[in-house]
């Protein structure tokens, strides 16, 4: 099943930090392709899709986060749940782990 992404405006503002700073230039290379096979493959292994249980109950929906990077410090991670239609995602944000 392929998906539809649906940025938040946090997310479209985060990618568009990520696409306007030459110094990130990999992470938004990374970011982009995970972005990419979130549309059509969840299970990705490089993905490593969770659900972060934290804000899964802070906020009431099921949050999950896939990985846009790994074994990087401050590696990037794409925070987002399903809907709010069949077949669409909504991107919460894309942010930097914490080290």
């Amino acid at each position: 099943m392929t998906f539809k992404l649906i940025p938040t405006q946090q997310a479209a503002n985060d990618l568009y930090e990520l696409k306007n700073n030459p110094a990130m230039k990999a992470q938004c290379k990374a970011v982009e392709k995970a972005l990419g096979y979130m549309e059509v493959n969840l299970k990705h292994p490089g993905l490593n899709t969770h659900e972060h249980t934290a804000l899964s109950r802070k906020h009431g929906v099921k949050i999950l986060e896939s990985y846009a990077q790994n074994n990087t410090p401050g590696a990037y991670r794409i925070f987002w749940h399903y809907g709010p239609g069949k077949g669409e995602i909504t991107v919460l944000a894309i942010v930097k782990h914490p080290d």
